[in-house]
This record gives structure tokens, sequence and C-alpha cells, in this order.
């Protein structure tokens, strides 16, 4: 099977592009990126010289592009979007263009050319908060920042597709990811980072908010089950239940790294930010999906990835990052 796989350089992309090709002997991977702040070319560094993945430097946005590279595949995997939620309080109209229209030009192009299969890559953040209980694939939406709307925009427009015009779509719906390549703006490989500087770990609010977190190669494993088992016009919620406060998080981080609890430095709350996500999964369950590890030893890979692999993030921090970091947060960060 040949699969145009989009934000192929980012986080989710390229461990999938790697799972697929690992898995799959048969399977050629076209991966098409932006290379934005969140495509990373040193991502893929490992599959130079691989026959079955080509990388296309290009955006989603593009028609002309998307078409070209349409044309030749069997499957579009979408998992380009502008998904960092501070950057979507600061400019939200990126991912207005990328994760909506993006989202529109791809399903235009599946159409075209009568695609097997087009699968969506989305987020438990379209559900908005929830105090007890859990989010079920017929929840309502109720996202509370631009990006979460924004990608529950999209995911409608999928749906819509799906039912005007037949389109074999699928939706999964993931829990916050952690593991390596992932850019260390986000929450488990920033404080991984800083405090491997020895830099504050800057905690929004009280901590006490609540994510439930999955293992990047996790989520792999559930979108490849989706994209091969799941049903045609479906949506599936998929989550680690691994329940915890963002201030457990922390602690668990500079326990492991042997730092201060000192570093933890308390920052003003964002805006718009969620209490609590959580999400049943039972759907995607019966599919025959279950985490390969537990949180703890998968938490423990991830922090020792970080401290090995050094020279990735720290160039990633310099320049653009500096200048983010400071508007966020309130304060400088160094190398």
């Amino acid at each position: 099977m040949k699969l145009l796989v989009t934000g192929g350089a980012g986080f989710i992309g390229s461990n999938f592009i790697r799972y697929l090709l690992e898995k799959y002997s048969g399977y050629q991977v076209i991966n098409l990126d932006k290379l934005t702040y969140a495509g990373n070319r040193d991502n893929l560094r490992d599959l130079k010289g691989n026959p079955r993945h080509t990388f296309v430097k290009g955006d989603i946005c593009d028609t002309r592009v998307v078409n070209r590279l349409a044309s030749q595949v069997e499957v579009i995997a979408n998992f380009a979007a502008e998904s960092h939620v501070d950057r979507s309080i600061l400019t939200a109209g990126q991912f207005i263009q990328t994760d909506v229209y993006g989202t529109y030009v791809l399903l235009e192009a599946a159409r075209k050319y009568r695609h097997r299969r087009y699968l969506q890559v989305s987020t438990d953040e379209v559900y908005g908060s929830i105090q007890n209980g859990m989010f079920t694939e017929t929840s309502a939406l109720n996202p509370s920042s631009p990006y979460a709307a924004s990608k529950a925009a999209g995911d409608l427009i999928v749906l819509a597709y799906k039912t005007t015009y037949q389109l074999p779509a699928l939706i999964t719906r993931s829990s916050n990811n952690f593991g390596p390549y992932q850019h260390p703006e986000k929450f488990i490989p920033l404080f991984i980072t800083n405090a491997l500087e020895d830099q504050p770990l800057p905690l929004y609010g009280d901590g006490k908010n609540i994510r439930d977190w999955i293992y990047v190669l996790d989520n792999c494993q559930a979108i490849d089950l989706v994209l091969h088992k799941g049903k045609d016009g479906e949506i599936y919620n998929i989550g680690g239940g691994n329940e915890r406060t963002n201030i457990e998080i922390a602690e668990r981080i500079l326990k492991t790294l042997r730092k201060p609890l000192s570093l933890i430095q308390y920052v003003k709350d964002r805006p718009g930010h969620d209490r609590r996500y959580a999400l049943d999964c039972r759907k995607l369950n019966s599919l025959g999906f279950k985490p390969k590890k537990t949180f703890e030893e998968t938490l423990l890979q991830t922090v020792r990835w970080y401290q090995e692999n050094q020279k990735w993030w720290k160039k990633i921090k310099e320049g653009e990052y500096r200048e983010y970091y400071k508007k966020t947060y309130g304060t400088g960060v160094s190398n």
C-alpha cells in the first residue's frame, strides 16, 4: 500500500512513519511537511536513503502540491496541524488556515482520486474539559482554545464528507502524547530539558490540571489498528488510561533526574486552560488495542531519550524559540 502522510516530520507523524515502515515491508510513504517550527527533518534522519520513504516539503493548503501527491497514493493520513495551544492563543489565524482549510484541501484530493481511506488524526481537546466521568465518541464538542476549535472544525468537515460524498473517512482523537522527538515547547519535554539545564519548570496555575497520557508509539499502534480495522465514518478515542496532575508529572521528572523540587516555578495560568481530560476508549479496545508498557516505564524511556539526544533539542531551543518562550511564560530561557 502507498500512503500520503501529512505532517510526517512532526512528533507523532514521524513516529508513525517509522512504525509503519518497520511493521509493513511492502508499504511506501510519501511524507508531506511544511517544516514549520513543529516539523523537523532531524526527526527522520534514520530514514535517509530508505527507498520506501519520500519526503516532500510543502503545505497541505497548496492544492497543486496535494493533488500531485494524492494522485500517487491510495490512502491519506493527516497528521499535519498547528497543534501548540499556547501559540494558538498568540496567533489563531495560522491554526484556522492549516487545521480547517488544509483539511478541506486533503479531503477534496481524497474524493477526487477515490482513495481507499482518509484518516484524520485529531485530539481529545475538541471535547473541552470534564469534571467527572469520561468523554465518549458521541460527546458534544466544546473546545476551549483556538487550537482545539480549529481541530473540531476539521473533524466536522471530515464527517460531512463521509455523509455527503460517502468518503471512506475515519477520525482518531488521542489524549496527550509523549515520547521521543517531541518539540521542547510541549509539557513533558519542556520540563525534562529545562531540568537538565537546571532551569525553572514553568507550571501553570496551581499545577492540578489533569491529563491522560499515552506513549506516542502506543498511539501509533492504535492509529494503525483504526486505519486497518476501523469502520468508515467512525471516530475512535485513543487514551492511555494514565490520568496524572501536572504537578505529579513535574515532580516525577525531577526525581528521576535527581533535581530539586525547588526548580518548579508557578506561573500565571493560561486563558481557557481546561481542567481535566478523560477518554472512554472501549470502542478502540474492541479492535484489540492494549498499551505495550506502563506509564512509568515509558516516561523513564522518554527522560533517557532527551538525556541522550541533547544536540537534537538544544538546536530547537535556540533562535525563535527563545522569544516565544519569553512571550508565553514571561521569562527568558538559556541554553
